[in-house]
């Protein structure tokens, strides 16, 4: 129950022991704040890690040509293997738990796009239709490629959001014509894509692509994307794709190099397992620090009772209960803790909003923040472990005889 004169003298103590309290106050605040902070960054990486790998397909595997390094079957090594569009269609049927699928060729580098008078040099990458879902691209006027533009061998083009800006300003660009290093393609959409740099593209059909550049049925590498399923069993995915392509090539399935295969999956599970370790050692090293301001806590609760022992022998020897003594003892070391704890608290998330407001956002390191039940429950831990702080001590005074505690210097 509320007793106005146990405030009276909580408050007169605290103002009489300014430097005291304050010290007790900041060690309880600090904790709770360092702790806010490192809670709030620790989630910063695992947003931006988490991006880095949403932007694209987690769930994916890539599959590149390569050179065989192991000698098998009487060949020697230094072997080149090319993909082909038959490997391609192989891979695609004999491998289970695909979802999505899609090849790649000759998409790295960057070629002049013109329209009009206005030329911008952007990476134009050659693709089949379901390469859309693998970079999770979302198309925001027209359309994608399609299998008719494969099939047909259709000079078409999806141009990205920043693409067309350059280019066309407000003008619709759905079926404008755009020359690609001297030839035309039309245009028939236009994405935004999550991706750090992905938005500058411009995606044509692979196999217009192959024609119009002497690819005859080349590709570059090929993107899989595998079915909830297959993502436990995406090793057994690529163990499967190599044996594959090791009998059709007559290299080693032992033979890494020979086809250099990706699985971002077991990537994707092993850099979320490690930030989600960063996570427990940033929890263990806030309550390490919380742990220091409790400790801080107990130690000033003892200094405040071992001062107070006269006083408290006058309130036993007048008929004061070890109870009101415990009582009013650990309200005090309460008080001090959720009041400093709440401080620290606030300032904490206030820092992380502040923050996220001025945009410290970058490619690793995205939206820090906390969650605010976490926070809470940290902070009512160390209150709970203000009044133990102040229990023990309590029940040490509560036991001295009046005449003992008024004898003592």
């Amino acid at each position: 129950m509320f007793d106005r004169d146990n405030w009276q003298e909580i408050f007169e103590t605290i103002r009489k022991n300014k430097l005291r309290s304050f010290l007790t106050a900041f060690s309880v605040g600090w904790g709770i704040f360092i702790l806010i902070v490192l809670l709030g960054a620790g989630q910063g990486l695992y947003n931006g890690a988490q991006a880095q790998f949403m932007s694209d397909a987690v769930n994916s595997i890539v599959v590149e040509g390569g050179q065989t390094s192991i000698a098998h079957g009487g060949l020697k090594i230094n072997r080149q293997i090319q993909l082909t569009n038959e490997d391609y269609a192989l891979i695609a049927d004999k491998t289970p738990y695909i979802d999505r699928k899609s090849a790649v060729y000759r998409g790295w580098g960057s070629r002049m796009i013109s329209y009009k008078k206005k030329h911008a040099g952007f990476v134009v990458r050659p693709v089949m239709p379901e390469h859309c879902f693998l970079e999770n691209a979302q198309i925001i006027s027209g359309r994608f490629l399609n299998n008719i533009d494969i099939n047909e061998f259709r000079k078409v083009c999806a141009i990205g959001e920043p693409v067309k800006k350059e280019l066309f300003n407000n003008e619709d660009p759905i079926n404008k014509f755009v020359d690609i290093e001297g030839v035309q393609y039309k245009v028939v959409g236009v994405f935004t894509d999550p991706g750090n740099g992905d938005n500058t593209r411009a995606y044509i059909p692979l196999s217009t692509a192959q024609r119009a550049y002497g690819g005859k049925r080349d590709i570059n590498f090929m993107w899989l994307s595998t079915t909830e399923e297959g993502v436990a069993k995406s090793e057994d995915m690529v163990k499967n794709i190599r044996n594959l392509m090791a009998h059709k090539y007559n290299f080693s399935p032992e033979d890494l190099n020979a086809i250099r295969i990706e699985n971002w999956s077991l990537e994707y599970k092993r850099i979320m397992s490690m930030l989600n370790g960063i996570k427990v050692f940033i929890w263990i090293i806030g309550m390490l620090t919380l742990f220091a301001g409790i400790v801080g806590v107990s130690n000033i609760m003892m200094i405040i009772v071992k001062e107070r022992t006269k006083e408290i022998g006058i309130r036993k020897a007048i008929g004061a209960t070890p109870a009101l003594i415990v009582g009013q003892i650990i309200l005090e070391a309460v008080f001090i803790t959720a009041v400093a704890g709440y401080i620290g608290l606030i300032s904490g998330i206030g820092l992380l909003e502040l923050a996220n407001s001025i945009g410290m956002d970058s490619d690793f390191f995205k939206k820090p923040e906390v969650d605010f039940k976490a926070a809470v429950y940290a902070t009512l831990l160390i209150i709970v472990a203000g009044a133990l702080a102040g229990f023990i001590p309590s029940i040490r005074a509560a036991r001295v005889e009046p005449v003992v505690a008024l004898r003592s210097e």
